[in-house]
C-alpha cells in the first residue's frame, strides 16, 4: 500500500503520560519514525495525557496498586483518547500493560528492548545482601515485594509509589534504606549512575516485558500500521510473545507476583518464569527452551506446569 506520511500540517499525534520517563519513550518513538522516513520533528505532535495513575493524591497514599485500580490506572485515559481519534498512537512501558487491550485497539509494535535488570538504589548500602537485619525497603511492585521477602524475611517492605524522581526524593528523605528501579528507565533518562548496582536475573527475575516500549494503535488504521512496521523490532516481539503468554495463562494482573524473562540464542528461545505467594513465603519457577516460533506456546505450557505444581491454596488470588 502507499503510505501517507505525516507533515507539519497533518501531524502524527503521539499520546503519552507526562512523566520524564514516559516523555523520553515518546521522544525515542518520534526519533525512530523520523529516521525511518526522513521526516522533520514538526511532522509529529507529542500529546501529554494525564492518567488516573498520575494523581498526586493517589501517589502520596503509597497504597498497593491493586487497591488503587490496577494497571489500567496508567492506560485508561490514553486508550480512550486513542479510540476517540484524539491521538494516532500511544506509547507505553510494556511492563505496565495488561495482557488484553480494549476492543478496536492493537498493540503489535515494539522498540528494541533495553536492559531488563532491576537496579538496587541505596545511599548507604552496596547491595541487597549488605542490608542490615530489619532494614526498610521501599517498593510499589508486588513482584519485588514477594521476591525480597522470599530472599530476606527480616526486611521491612513499605509502599513506594511515584515516578523515578518521586521515589528518589523519598529515598533522600530517609523513608527507606533502599529502593528498586528498572535499569531500562534509568538508562533512558541518562541516570544509570543512580543505580548502586544492577541485579542479575538469577537473583531477581524481572517483570514481564520489563525494558520494552510498546506502541498501541487503532486496529483499523492501516496507514499507521505501515508506519509502525518500519520501526518494529522483531526479536523484542518474539521475546514478549513468550513472556506475555506466560502472564496471560497465569491470570497475571497487578495482584499477582509474577516474573518472566525470555532470551534468544540463535533459533532458540529460553524462558524463565516465576510466580510467588504475595507474602514471599513460597516461590515456584520454571526454566525451559523451545524454538523461537513456539515461544508463546512455551509460555502457556510453563504457566500450566506452575499451576499444577502450586497445590491447594497457592493460587487463591486467581479467585
Amino acid at each position: 500500500m502507499t503510505v501517507t506520511l505525516p507533515t507539519p500540517d497533518s501531524t502524527l499525534k503521539i499520546g503519552t503520560r507526562g512523566s520524564p520517563l514516559a516523555l523520553a519513550q515518546a521522544y525515542e518513538t518520534r526519533r525512530r519514525l523520523m529516521a525511518a522516513f526522513d521526516l522533520a520533528e514538526e511532522a509529529f505532535e507529542i500529546v501529554v495525557i494525564t492518567t488516573s495513575g498520575d494523581n498526586a493524591q493517589l501517589i502520596a497514599k503509597d497504597k498497593p496498586l491493586k487497591e488503587l485500580g490496577g494497571k489500567g490506572l496508567f492506560t485508561k485515559e490514553i486508550e480512550e483518547a486513542l479510540s476517540a481519534g484524539r491521538i494516532d498512537i500511544a506509547v507505553h512501558s510494556m511492563k505496565d500493560m495488561p495482557v488484553l487491550q480494549p476492543q478496536g485497539l492493537l498493540l503489535d509494535t515494539y522498540l528494541p528492548r533495553e536492559d531488563t535488570r532491576d537496579a538496587f538504589v541505596s545511599p548507604n548500602h552496596a547491595s541487597l545482601a549488605d542490608l542490615p537485619a530489619g532494614a526498610t525497603v521501599g517498593t510499589s511492585s508486588l513482584r519485588r515485594r514477594a521476591q525480597l521477602l522470599n530472599f530476606r524475611k527480616d526486611l521491612n517492605v513499605v509502599e513506594f509509589r511515584g515516578n523515578v524522581q518521586t521515589r528518589l526524593k523519598k529515598l533522600a528523605d530517609n523513608v527507606a534504606d533502599c529502593t528498586f528501579l528498572a535499569m531500562a528507565g534509568l538508562n533512558r533518562l541518562d541516570m544509570a549512575h543512580v543505580a548502586t548496582s544492577a541485579i542479575a536475573p538469577e537473583d531477581m527475575l524481572p517483570a514481564v516485558a520489563q525494558g520494552a516500549i510498546g506502541i498501541e494503535r487503532r486496529a483499523d488504521d492501516m496507514n499507521t500500521a505501515a508506519l509502525l512496521e518500519a520501526i518494529h523490532d522483531t526479536p523484542t516481539g518474539q521475546r514478549l510473545a513468550a513472556e506475555r503468554a506466560f502472564l496471560a495463562a497465569l491470570d497475571g494482573s497487578c495482584e499477582t507476583p509474577i516474573a518472566a524473562l525470555a532470551e534468544l540464542d540463535g533459533n532458540t528461545l529460553r524462558l524463565r518464569g516465576e510466580v510467588l505467594r504475595p507474602d514471599g513465603s513460597e516461590s515456584l519457577s520454571e526454566d525451559q527452551t523451545a524454538p523461537i516460533e513456539d515461544g508463546a506456546e512455551l509460555g502457556k505450557i510453563m504457566a500450566g506446569q506452575l499451576l499444577a505444581r502450586g497445590g491447594a491454596g497457592f493460587f487463591d488470588w486467581r479467585g
